[in-house]
């Protein structure tokens, strides 16, 4: 949120303090950003390239409510490859007050899953150059340019998953499967939020056995500081997390930067101490 030149100091910040991902997400209206400028997260990212050298850039995640299969394959592997291969394409369900800005619509859960499906699924095939594609609720047909750029592997794919449905596609597609807890987990105090999220990883694990996969395959990744369990309050608080974090399996732990208007504000000094005591 904000103008690029409020922004650019946070992700060479990211990069310099120690930090292995800076995300973004993709919403066209959010709760958090009332009367604030929301830019466009792909090219928000591109430019994010430009200014950093090591540190990766993903979405959190983009939107299946307005995002299409080819268009996504297209602007994905557009950042892959202008940031040397540092993106995390993030997807998920998508959020219904985007889907009623972007058209005046508002589907029902099971219509949003299984959109969410075959955006994904639609993106994996375009990725892997196929030139017509049909899913439940789109389709794509006539492809004539390349699936990516000549050299260009495809990014790292996180999917945000939360219920059996959207759980069952990530065991069966993604690199990385991210939780933030799901609706109404932010309203938790800290002992039933993390109950909720062993709850999860049990059921993200059943859904790797039913398909064969070993679960270990899958990297784990939980977004904190939305709801109560806020680790960027203190240095204790955000070791607290990690701790909590690894003995469930969870492999990454993101937390919301400091010029974060979905609150928090915390200070940078935290991150840096919590950074370096962690390490």
């Amino acid at each position: 949120m904000g103008r690029w030149s409020e922004q650019s100091p946070w992700y060479r910040w990211a990069e310099d303090v120690g930090y292995d991902v800076a995300y973004t997400y993709d919403h066209l209206t959010h709760a958090t950003a009332v009367d604030l400028w929301l830019g466009e997260a792909f090219t928000t990212l591109t430019a994010a390239a430009a200014c950093t050298e090591r540190i990766k850039l993903g979405t959190l995640v983009a939107s299946a409510v307005f995002r299409r299969p080819v268009a996504l394959a297209r602007v994905a592997m557009t950042v892959q490859d202008a940031s040397s291969g540092r993106l995390v394409l993030g997807i998920g369900l998508g959020a219904p007050d985007c889907e009623v800005a972007d058209r005046g619509e508002k589907s029902p859960m099971k219509a949003m899953s299984d959109r969410f499906g075959d955006v994904v699924r639609g993106y994996l095939a375009a990725i892997d150059g196929a030139t017509e594609w049909h899913g439940a609720t789109m389709s794509f047909s006539g492809l004539r340019s390349t699936a990516r750029p000549e050299g260009v592997a495809p990014p790292e794919l996180l999917l945000a998953a939360h219920g059996p449905r959207a759980l069952a596609l990530a065991a069966a597609v993604a690199d990385t499967w991210n939780t933030y807890g799901g609706p109404g987990s932010t309203q938790l105090e800290a002992a039933d939020f993390w109950s909720l999220l062993a709850a999860q990883a049990a059921g993200f694990d059943a859904r790797c056995a039913e398909i064969g996969r070993d679960p270990s395959t899958v990297r784990r990744s939980v977004l904190l500081g939305f709801g109560r369990v806020r680790p960027t309050s203190s240095a204790g608080a955000f070791q607290d997390a990690a701790a909590r974090a690894e003995d469930l399996g969870l492999d990454e732990l993101v937390v919301y930067g400091p010029a974060s208007s979905a609150g928090l504000g915390s200070d940078p000094v935290v991150h840096e101490q919590a950074l370096a005591r962690l390490r």
